[in-house]
């Protein structure tokens, strides 16, 4: 069961990638994929399995509260995300995982009181959307043969990526020097507590960082109904800067 795989068993069990990043290996994509990724990921670095990341910020729990946590995305088997928040003065934490084919949500009060403590196909599925879209923490994913890239423009490339069945287009908007500006999919979810149902979600990169020849979005602006004018009044929940990303 993932509830008995900790974050650190997580990471541990993610193997040192054994390739290099070659730019001519992906001379066949199209111009805008080529950009971002040879932006994103330095000639002559392995591509890895895995990324650890610290990151602080601020969450949406009926109002902005901030928070520290971590996180690892393993490709082939999940990802984790812990952390620490407080409402109210009273500290609160807990996990959001997708490990071995299995999404959970688990918080608790004071660490003693649950509060949030969710399963099933629901969580499982837009899990899966959410580490398609965190993929942008982890580039090597992009390069998996099983990854395909179409693009109306080479400003707004396009990749398919498929996990545990469910297969998403991930829209990247890119400047002319290739860096990431956001990032759009369509994820399971039911954020207005109706009926679930796939919807627009994605994030704004106000900032990228280098780290062990990856560069990824360094402070992100995150939410729902990406794209109109409700991310900004209802949809955005998530804020987040990362302090260290570590890859293996």
């Amino acid at each position: 069961m993932n509830k008995q795989v900790s974050l650190d068993e997580l990471w541990n069990s993610a193997p040192s990638g054994d390739r290099v990043f070659r730019p001519e290996d992906f001379a066949n994509l199209p111009s805008g994929a080529r950009r971002y990724l040879e932006r994103a990921i330095a000639p002559g670095t392995k591509l890895a399995s895995a990324v650890r990341l610290r990151m602080h910020g601020e969450i949406d729990i009926k109002g902005w509260r901030p928070f520290k946590a971590e996180q690892v995305i393993y490709w082939d088997r999940g990802i984790i995300w812990r952390a620490a928040t407080r409402v109210n003065g009273l500290p609160i934490w807990g996990s959001d995982r997708l490990v071995d084919g299995e999404g959970a949500m688990r918080w608790k009060l004071l660490g003693l009181f649950p509060i949030v403590t969710a399963a099933g196909s629901d969580v499982t599925r837009s899990t899966v959307g959410r580490m398609q879209g965190e993929a942008v923490w982890l580039p090597s994913t992009f390069c998996r043969r099983e990854v395909s890239w179409t693009e109306t423009d080479p400003l707004h490339p396009r990749a398919t990526v498929t996990l545990l069945d469910e297969e998403t287009e991930l829209v990247l908007t890119l400047s002319r020097e290739g860096q990431l500006q956001s990032i759009k999919l369509k994820r399971w979810d039911n954020p207005d507590e109706t009926e679930f149902r796939y919807i627009d979600f994605g994030c704004v990169v106000e900032s990228e960082g280098t780290f062990s020849g990856y560069t990824i979005p360094t402070d992100v602006r995150v939410g729902w109904y990406f794209g109109s004018d409700r991310f900004e009044t209802e949809g955005e929940f998530f804020r987040a800067a990362i302090d260290e990303a570590v890859y293996r």
